[in-house]
């Protein structure tokens, strides 16, 4: 049983990964899920966790507002890709659940650092703010946690949201910089990999024939959720981004990279949020991130979709 933290900007791949960690209780115990201003501003990403938890029926998961803005930055959103929700596409009901009492990274330190050492696992699935922020409260966190699993970055894909970042990393690069830094063992996931898991119509149709309430709002949020990166790369659906973090856990055979160093960019206006990655090792610097370029997507989605059909 691995204890995790999901760490989150619900759109409905932040919300996948969430409902498949819910779904696997026999090797997953969430602990509690924490937003933060990413994909949509706090407000919504807090809402969106809860409108995902109360659609599944697992409402005892605590969920955890955090910052409202990156650690020096003006916040950058992804309404052109997520809606102005982040949830567009299907209606589901606002939420009766509240929020738990606390800030999301004063949470994270509290629910790692009462547990032993190497008990938790962060799972990160946005913008880096919350966990710089509980780093710099506690600076033994880095050294109790179990490890850092991270969707961000990119090599030699390119990035999403610039020619050179990755979305995650470019709207707090200054904290994906700190975290990448901080000892803990850390392992990411990168639009390398990602955009190798492409939801396809066969794969949502799939899912959708479990006929449940989950099975049929996620058909149709993933499915407008991907217009844009269908409509931007010319592909047959689109990544299945977040949820690769929790896959992982469960399956981390299905996943292939080697332990390289990876750095930051938070200077250049041009290259702002590039996670430049060492694959070679022509700096001599120390491997700091486990990076996973590759994916079996068909395994991936076969594992994806079967919990979804648990809920």
């Amino acid at each position: 049983m691995r204890r995790i933290i999901i760490d989150c900007d619900p759109s409905p791949d932040d919300a996948v990964a969430i409902l498949v960690a819910l779904a696997s209780p026999g090797e997953l115990n969430v602990l509690a899920v924490t937003t933060v201003a990413g994909n949509v501003p706090v407000s919504l990403t807090a809402k969106n966790a809860r409108k995902a938890l109360e659609l599944a029926k697992r409402m005892a998961t605590p969920v955890y507002a955090g910052s409202t803005a990156p650690l020096v930055r003006t916040l950058v959103t992804a309404e052109h890709v997520h809606g102005r929700t982040g949830f567009d596409g299907y209606e589901l009901p606002e939420p009766t659940m509240g929020l738990a009492q606390g800030f999301a990274p004063d949470a994270i330190v509290d629910l790692v650092m009462q547990r032993k050492r190497g008990e938790v696992t962060l799972c990160c699935l946005a913008p880096l703010t919350n966990i710089a922020l509980a780093l710099a409260k506690e600076p033994r966190l880095a050294t109790h946690l179990k490890e850092i699993v991270l969707m961000g970055g990119a090599f030699s894909e390119g990035g999403n949201i610039t020619p050179a970042a990755e979305f995650n990393i470019f709207v707090d690069p200054e904290a994906a910089a700190r975290v990448l830094e901080c000892g803990a063992p850390i392992t990411m996931i990168p639009l390398d990999c990602t955009h190798q898991a492409l939801t396809t119509k066969a794969r949502l149709e799939k899912l959708r024939a479990f006929g449940t309430p989950v099975a049929e709002a996620f058909y149709h949020l993933l499915k407008f959720n991907k217009i844009f990166d269908e409509q931007k790369y010319g592909w047959e659906g689109g990544p299945l981004h977040d949820a690769a973090v929790v896959a992982y856990l469960l399956a981390p055979e299905i996943f292939s990279g080697r332990k390289v160093h990876v750095a930051v960019e938070c200077a250049s206006p041009l290259t702002l949020g590039m996670t430049v990655v060492d694959w070679w090792g022509v700096t001599g610097k120390p491997a700091n991130v486990q990076f996973l370029r590759d994916i079996n997507a068909d395994r991936y989605f076969d594992l994806v979709i079967e919990r979804l059909g648990r809920l």
